[in-house]
């Protein structure tokens, strides 16, 4: 059978055309998973704003945060990078005790830095550890504990199909600082489970636990919500609604229901 010129050109240009349609969806689709893994060689830059309420002895107080919270992967050779993790709280807060008033400034900032390896295990297991550094970046007395703290971190996490699951972990003690603030002696886990969809979906839920060893206290919000990753001329921005619940806390912590939205701007290479 002879096939025309024409009939060759069709088939040319359909070869073409057609990985490109589903490829751009799978680029969205990988990119936003790639954003359920702390330690993906991916430079994001993401602006978390939560608000909390129920805050202090007469459950009164209210907190608007935004956390800045900036990614950078570090190719150290050709097995291991570096991925450095920021997280800088800027707070404005009030009520959150009798006669306390409104405090607007910057928090104290939480620096980790994970080894993690290219590649996953024969597992498929993707893994990173290091240290992680508290620093008193705090602008308010009320915002910050005065204190330098350092501890490990590590996070471990499996990618099967649209699924992400895993934990993030890390302890802080005290290491220097205002010698009449507490001392520091505080765990982190992150338990997270993720799922998402080839239209760059991810519908999440987690928890965000902190274990304070001086008061024998858990602080334990939950998380669950939805994000969308776009694109704006190429370039990619992922966009996240949460609801939170605090299953526990302080007295003088936060109660009941609190909100999260979160604007993510990827740089992939």
């Amino acid at each position: 059978m002879r096939i025309s010129l024409f009939d060759r050109r069709l088939a040319a240009g359909l070869t073409l055309i057609a990985p490109l349609l589903p490829a751009h969806a799978e680029d969205s689709a990988e990119l936003a998973k790639k954003l359920s893994n702390p330690v993906a060689a991916l430079i994001s830059v993401p602006l978390q704003f939560n608000y909390d309420r129920g805050i202090g002895p007469v459950h009164d107080g209210k907190r608007l945060t935004m956390n800045i919270q900036p990614v950078v992967p570090i190719t150290l050779n050709a097995d291991w990078n570096l991925i450095s993790r920021t997280i800088l709280p800027v707070t404005h807060q009030s009520s959150l005790a009798p006669g306390s008033g409104t405090q607007t400034g910057l928090g104290d900032t939480l620096q980790s830095l994970f080894f993690s390896p290219r590649q996953p295990t024969a597992a498929g297991l993707i893994w990173g550890v290091g240290p992680a550094l508290l620093l008193p970046t705090g602008t308010e007395n009320q915002l910050s504990g005065r204190k330098w703290g350092l501890g490990p971190t590590a996070v471990g996490l499996l990618q099967h199909g649209p699924w992400t699951y895993g934990a993030l972990a890390n302890h802080i003690w005290s290491v220097a600082g205002d010698n009449g603030r507490p001392a520091v002696s505080s765990t982190f886990l992150q338990p997270f489970v993720s799922y998402t969809t080839p239209t760059a979906w991810t519908y999440t839920l987690n928890t965000e636990s902190t274990y304070d060893w001086k008061q024998s206290q858990w602080s334990v919000p939950i998380h669950a919500g939805i994000s969308k990753l776009v694109k704006f001329k190429d370039r990619p921005v992922s966009f996240a609604l949460f609801a939170t619940y605090w299953a526990e806390g302080p007295v003088s912590g936060p109660h009941g229901w609190g909100g999260r939205a979160v604007v993510t701007f990827l740089f992939p290479k």
